[in-house]
């Protein structure tokens, strides 16, 4: 894609804006890992202006720019070796296996897999890859590896399978959305314990295998299933893309088993479709990554103090509403597609910014796990005491990439959310025109004009910073570090120590 090349005077200002904020970012501390050593030199204020002002300077130079992406050339396919494809289909069937053997065993200890697995490697690591790298969800998907075993073996014992029913095109990603909520709703209020939460992963799997075999595998993973659903939404940011249904004509021998697209960066955002419950799955992803760093602030523990199961599900469930319901309604002003594109970058940046240090610190504890592996008290490798440190982080280091992630995702979102209205009313008033040569005397309401269509952008902007400055701002807050969930107590920093 190619863009043109700014003036200097908006340049200058919006450096001048990103160097004010990044030295003036406060502690920053991981809403799942804790450390005590991000610290910031200016004060908190200074610090949410400039990063503030930095997007909103962005997203005016795009839109008095009239930023616009070139169409991108056709992806092509690259093969994904066997050596790659197999290991990782083992991998995922093991990691499986593993939380399975550990449920049943009993046991605890810091290396209990089910969390590890599902919310540091999965939720966090496999998004990141997903989003940034390539979709390796693909073949680390335990689910559709254990499909395809039982449909082999039902194919050894000569049982035939049955045709798959199809799936109402008014269905299509909202069972996605509904398992999402359930999942976020898990996570950052349930809490299960690794039993609890070993039991829930053998149910999903009970109900994504039944309705596999109702739907047929890979119409559920595209339209149904949640982490398929989410992984490979994310992944329309990254330079490999998922490979699109075989079609003999536009791609010859593809296969999504067997291949990846290669394409520009961040081309996905501005080709895929995007409805409207895709729409709401990423704004509901991106308000619970900002729900999650809220509510472990002093601040909100002063307002709600510790609330039980029940208040602290409306208050995340308000929450998301209000950010899914301020998406919709800046789509139906922009577009669909415009919101869409614009958010996704934001949803990523929150995940870099919230949970780097939460993958890359609390992801040592699979030391402890390899040694203790079903949590009998075995030392195995002479790691089952080990203890993950963050010290190897420096914390300017983690505070710049976190700021960086946060400002940068808004300010590609800024960019592509414009390109993809402006994309979409030249594809609106193309239609019109065609129309109106064939019947002259039907009256059809002009398309809007650019400067209309900036205006009615205003909002995706302002959207832009609040959400930037409230996710920043919770990032900057001292920490409530909760206990184990069954005393359901939070325990505030001790005084003098930085968040």
């Amino acid at each position: 894609m190619t863009l043109p090349r700014p003036r200097p005077g908006p340049r200058i200002a919006g450096v001048a804006a990103a160097l004010l904020a990044t030295f003036g970012a406060p502690a920053i501390a991981s809403a799942h890992g804790l450390s005590a050593t991000y610290q910031s030199p200016l004060p908190l204020a200074v610090y949410l202006v400039g990063a503030a002002t930095t997007v909103g300077l962005s997203f005016l130079f795009v839109l008095a720019r009239d930023m616009r992406a070139a169409a991108p050339e056709p992806g092509h396919l690259v093969a994904v070796p066997a050596w790659i494809r197999a290991p990782l289909r083992v991998l995922g069937l093991i990691a499986w296996l593993w939380i399975m053997a550990q449920g049943l065993a009993g046991g605890s200890s810091d290396g209990a897999v089910a969390p590890i697995f599902l919310w540091i490697y999965g939720w966090v690591g496999i998004a990141l890859l997903s989003a940034l790298v390539f979709p390796v969800w693909e073949w680390l998907d335990p689910f559709t590896t254990l499909h395809d075993v039982g449909a082999w073996i039902l194919r050894r014992l000569g049982v035939d399978g049955w045709a798959p029913s199809e799936l109402p095109s008014g269905l299509r990603v909202w069972p996605a959305v509904i398992g999402f909520a359930f999942f976020v709703w898990l996570e950052l209020v349930a809490v299960p314990g690794v039993a609890t939460l070993t039991i829930v992963l053998a149910g999903y799997t009970l109900l994504t295998l039944a309705l596999m075999a109702q739907f047929g595998r890979d119409e559920w993973r595209a339209s149904g299933e949640t982490f398929s659903v989410w992984f490979r939404t994310l992944n329309r940011l990254a330079p490999f893309g998922v490979a699109p249904s075989p079609d003999p004509d536009a791609w010859p021998d593809a296969t999504g088993e067997t291949a990846v697209v290669r394409r520009s960066f961040a081309a996905g955002l501005l080709e895929s479709s995007w409805d409207t419950a895709r729409v709401v799955l990423v704004a509901m992803g991106t308000g619970s990554i900002i729900f999650d760093g809220a509510s472990q602030t002093v601040a909100f523990a002063s307002i709600f103090g510790a609330p039980a199961m029940a208040p602290k599900t409306l208050i995340l469930f308000a929450f998301l509403g209000i950010i899914v319901v301020a998406a919709l309604g800046v789509g139906r002003l922009v577009s669909t597609g415009a919101i869409g594109a614009g958010l996704l970058p934001i949803a990523v940046g929150y995940l870099v910014a919230h949970y780097l240090t939460y993958l890359v610190v609390d992801g040592q504890r699979i030391l402890i796990a390899v040694s203790d592996p079903l949590q009998q008290g075995q030392n195995l490798f002479g790691t089952a005491f080990f203890e993950p440190s963050p010290t190897f982080l420096p914390p300017g280091l983690v505070w710049t990439v976190q700021l960086a992630a946060v400002v940068g995702g808004h300010m590609l979102g800024a960019w592509a959310g414009h390109a993809r209205a402006q994309r979409e009313l030249e594809a609106a008033a193309a239609a019109r025109g065609a129309r109106d040569l064939r019947h002259r005397r039907i009256r059809t309401k002009a398309a809007p004009p650019r400067a209309d269509l900036r205006v009615r952008e205003v909002p995706l902007a302002v959207m832009m910073v609040c959400l930037t400055t409230l996710t920043l701002w919770s990032l900057g807050q001292a920490i409530v570090q909760e206990t184990a969930p069954e005393a359901g107590v939070p325990v505030l920093p001790e005084a003098g120590r930085p968040a």
